[in-house]
Order: C-alpha cells, then sequence, then structure tokens
C-alpha cells in the first residue's frame, strides 16, 4: 500500500454512500427537514428495519446527523454544505450522463407546458413584497420547514381554499423537489380554475441547496 491509500479510502467513503438509488431519494427528503426513521420509511414504502439501516450507512459518511426523542430516532442533512454537494453532485450528474437527461425529459413530458421561477428570482420577489407563495406539500412536511411567508395549501385543497389567494395575486408553487410533479399539478388546477400561477423550478430542495434558509 502506498502512503495515500488511507487518504482515498477515506473519500471512497462518500462515494459509497451515495452508490444507493434508496439513499440518495433519503437524502432528497431529508432536505426539506428533520424525519423520523418510521417517517422516512413511511414515505419511502420500505420496512422500518432497512430504511434505518439505509440512514445508518448515510450518517457513517457523516451526510445526516441524527438524534434520539424517547423511543424515536430524527434524522436531518449534516448541514448547508452537505446541501451544496448534493447539488453540485445532481447538476453534474445530469450534465454528464445522457440517460439522466433523457429519464428527466420524460418526466418534463409529463408536466404540461408552464412558466417557472428559479430561486434568485423568487427570492428577489419575496423581498419586494409581491407575489403569493403557496406550499402544496402536505401540511406535515410544511410544519417540519418551509420558506418563510409560504401559504400552506395542498394541492388537493385548492379548489375549496382558491378564495384564500387574491385574484389580483401573482401566485408561485413549490413542492418538494426538482423531480416533484405536485407544484405543476398545482399550477394546472388554478388554470383551471380560471388563475394564473406558475411552479418554483427544482422545488424546495432547489431552494434548501442554494443556502436559503426554511423556518418552521
Amino acid at each position: 500500500m502506498s502512503g495515500d491509500d488511507e487518504i482515498y479510502i477515506q473519500l471512497s467513503r462518500v462515494g459509497k454512500a451515495l452508490s444507493n438509488p434508496l439513499r440518495l431519494r433519503l437524502l432528497d427528503r431529508l432536505e426539506t427537514g428533520e424525519h423520523t426513521v418510521e417517517e422516512l420509511a413511511e414515505a419511502a414504502g420500505l420496512p422500518v428495519k432497512n430504511t434505518s439501516a439505509q440512514l445508518q450507512q448515510l450518517r457513517a459518511a457523516q451526510l445526516v446527523q441524527s438524534r434520539r426523542e424517547g423511543v424515536h430516532i430524527h434524522y436531518r442533512i449534516a448541514d448547508s454544505a452537505t446541501s451544496a454537494f448534493l447539488g453540485a453532485f445532481a447538476d453534474y450528474a445530469e450534465s454528464s450522463l445522457a440517460e439522466l437527461r433523457d429519464e428527466l425529459a420524460e418526466l418534463n413530458r409529463r408536466r404540461p407546458p408552464m412558466e417557472s421561477v428559479d430561486v434568485a428570482e423568487l427570492d428577489r420577489r419575496l423581498r419586494e413584497d409581491d407575489v403569493v407563495l403557496v406550499d402544496v406539500r402536505s401540511a406535515d412536511d410544511y410544519a417540519r420547514g418551509h420558506v418563510e411567508g409560504a401559504l400552506s395549501i395542498p394541492v388537493a385543497d385548492l379548489d375549496r381554499r382558491i378564495a384564500e389567494l387574491p385574484e389580483s395575486a401573482d401566485v408561485v408553487a413549490y413542492c418538494s423537489g426538482p423531480y416533484c410533479l405536485a407544484s405543476a399539478d398545482a399550477v394546472a388546477v388554478l388554470a383551471g380554475l380560471g388563475r394564473s400561477a406558475r411552479r418554483v423550478d427544482g422545488g424546495i430542495t432547489a431552494w434548501v441547496r442554494s443556502g436559503r434558509p426554511l423556518v418552521v
């Protein structure tokens, strides 16, 4: 063994942690806020024991942190640097892998054509106070962490709560992340109700990966 072998072994721990699709899915979920093992297992449709084992792999690579509260263990993304790294990782994969671009193109074909805003534009608009931001995830997800000033209106509730959105408002909707279709569904529902709206490109995940905070 050469003198730097141990360095490369340590570096490979991160690569190993990212080599499993389920662990990548769990990381995306954790960027939206803290979750218990049970909540993550339910979201992933997997047994708790399996989910816990995958989370322990992520914790070993220092990608997530955990805390115990009673009988439950809560997990969260390690820090903002981890979020930035995951964003760069996803961007690199998209720019490098033609197969990934094909899958993303297929996903986008399932969305009707619509306008979107990136997080930089959204941040500017929120500071200028000329946009109504709607979080269309579940109320539980909203409670874990959301963009400050966002209204919690899940997609299924939009039609009966439309009066909460001023008719003159510039409405922007966001959901969980870049592969989530809920914000596109929300824009379609609002269009059917005679209201115009745009979606946030990359959802709340893009907001977090840009270094912007969530509130609870």
